[in-house]
């Protein structure tokens, strides 16, 4: 199997400026953002000076998955566009306890390949984005023209999503706030069908009912559901981020839920301005 890196191409104001020691430096917009990465393993390349003189917030990691920002410049919310086609749609960041600010960047090579996968879709089409976080992916699929259902089990970050088609001239996705896996059970009980899916599944997570959620427990679960969701000639993205997982786990689990169908398996990554390439995730697209 040949694993090609893809990396997103149309951000205004993005850059990962560079990684290493456990962190990555990213520049969105006004801000540069220090963070933890636990896929840097390797030595950054600027000093650590450079790295404090450039950062205008950095996080401070308290606990396994929180912590604080500490800040030189605390102005906040602020916007990042991501083109798409003719157009772009426009996300709105800001500074949360979990590290993250509202947008996954290396995501937006995947909204490239929504958007034109939807694109080729009739216009009654429907588009299915579950885990959906802050709707990059749904912003890209509603961009193209087709109807979208928005899935998220965080009732604020589907607001927030809401926000983000809003600012973006979008109207009419539907959101909805559930555990992904039981709506999707209850979908294939009605016998529905959507012409596209969108999976970004965590590698661990609680529902909105205290439902545990393990990616390596449940994910063969997902796909058996979503194959009998996905219509014959319909397109799915699944997206993983976890360390445990390789492109071959993968590889195994297309071929057994997905038997007919062609699918590619490609790397998510950046590259930073020192030239380093950084893994974000393993997708598989059909």
């Amino acid at each position: 199997m040949n694993i090609e890196a893809i990396f997103p191409t149309n951000w205004e104001g993005y850059e990962l400026i560079d990684s290493g020691d456990g962190k990555k430096l990213e520049r969105y917009g006004k801000h540069i953002l220090a963070r933890p990465e636990p896929q840097a393993i390797w030595s950054p390349r600027l000093s650590k000076q450079e790295w404090d003189n450039l950062a205008t917030a950095q996080f401070d990691q308290k606990a396994s998955h929180k912590g604080d920002w500490v800040m030189k410049d605390k102005a906040a919310p602020w916007f990042l566009n991501y083109g798409l086609g003719v157009g772009k749609i426009k996300l709105k960041l800001n500074f949360t306890a979990f590290k993250h600010v509202g947008v996954f960047p290396e995501q937006a090579a995947n909204w490239d390949y929504i958007y034109a996968k939807s694109k080729q879709l009739k216009k009654e089409s429907s588009v299915l984005n579950l885990f959906a976080y802050t709707g990059g992916a749904s912003l890209a699929a509603k961009a193209a023209g087709v109807d979208v259902v928005h899935v998220d089990s965080i009732k604020q970050v589907v607001n927030w999503a809401n926000e983000n088609q809003e600012i973006s001239k979008l109207k009419g996705i539907r959101w909805v706030v559930e555990d992904a896996l039981k709506f999707v059970s209850r979908e294939v009980k009605r016998g529905k069908k959507y012409q596209g899916i969108i999976l970004d599944p965590p590698a661990y997570g609680i529902g909105t009912k205290g439902e545990r959620w393990k990616l390596e427990e449940k994910l063969g679960l997902l796909l058996q559901e979503v194959a009998q969701l996905l219509d014959n000639n319909g397109f799915m993205v699944l997206n993983v981020y976890s360390l445990g997982l390789s492109p071959y786990i993968i590889q195994n689990l297309m071929n057994d839920y997905f038997p007919n169908r062609e699918f590619e398996i490609k790397e998510l990554c950046l590259r930073s301005r020192t030239n380093q390439v950084l893994p974000l995730g393993i997708v598989a697209r059909i």
